[in-house]
């Protein structure tokens, strides 16, 4: 596999410089679109802006259950309109005062989290069969990506035994939340880059009173979600996928090396 760092429109039209790519992401950033970005014959990125929670988690479900055996996988990186969304398994009493936010069911693992602007979701919609990943070690991937990803900037991320994520000096940094559905994967990581993190006051994040959260760009990562995503693309690749940026090996997770359930968050 060699994977490409081109950002190819919906048209197909020849790659442009990276230069001129650049420019057409940060653009995008704030619009709601929804840009394709085919960086390996394992998996396609697309960003598609800032979208309202209910319609991606229905594409979502949608293409996990239309998705063909041999369709490729696709990585989604959106931000979306602010929102709290419920795990199958949510403690109503973790809702302390929503107030104007909506309040949504999601049919991941794990409990209440935020979503909104600045916050970066990484949705890895994967065959896991053929990505040769366990629930478990896909959870063990992503927390993996991030955690090189932030080193990258000098940051050390870290596990928290029994709470899936990644955390900076004990505040999370990222929750991770999945479903399964025919041997395939949806939601994933909602990763704060740059967001207002006052609404998880609001609630016990991920059922945890008192959690602290943390954004990336204050600790002196990517400034805006868009960045962030163009820096966690390689690391993905890596993660999942064993390919590292010019398509040689990487280390990935194996399947038995994580314990890490992923109806957890």
């Amino acid at each position: 596999m060699n994977p490409s760092m081109g950002l190819d429109p919906p048209s197909m039209a020849p790659i442009l410089p990276e230069e001129r790519n650049r420019k057409r992401r940060d653009q995008s950033a704030s619009k709601d679109t929804d840009v394709s970005i085919l960086l390996s014959d394992s998996a396609k990125f697309r960003w598609l802006g800032r979208q309202p929670w209910p319609e991606v988690a229905r594409r979502m479900q949608r293409f996990a259950g239309e998705r063909k055996p041999s369709d490729a996988d696709e990585i989604w990186f959106c931000e979306h309109h602010p929102v709290f969304t419920l795990g199958v398994k949510t403690d109503p009493s973790h809702i302390l005062d929503p107030g104007d936010i909506p309040v949504e069911q999601s049919d991941r693992g794990g409990q209440v989290t935020y979503h909104g602007p600045g916050q970066l979701m990484v949705y890895p919609l994967l065959n896991l069969r053929r990505a040769r990943l366990g629930p478990r070690s896909l959870v063990c991937a992503l927390e993996a990506a991030l955690i090189d990803c932030a080193a990258e900037f000098g940051i050390k991320g870290a596990r928290r035994p029994g709470a899936p994520g990644v955390y900076v000096a004990g505040a999370k940094l990222a929750a991770i939340g999945l479903r399964l559905r025919r041997g395939c994967s949806y939601h994933g990581m909602a990763l704060n880059v740059c967001a207002d993190l006052r609404p998880f006051a609001r609630i016990n994040p991920c059922g945890f009173a008192g959690l602290q959260t943390v954004n990336f760009a204050d600790l002196g990562g990517p400034v805006d979600p868009s960045r962030a995503a163009e820096r966690l693309k390689p690391h993905l690749l890596g993660r999942l996928y064993g390919v590292g940026e010019a398509g040689a090996p990487a280390e990935r997770m194996a399947a038995s090396r994580s314990a890490v359930p992923a109806s957890a968050q």
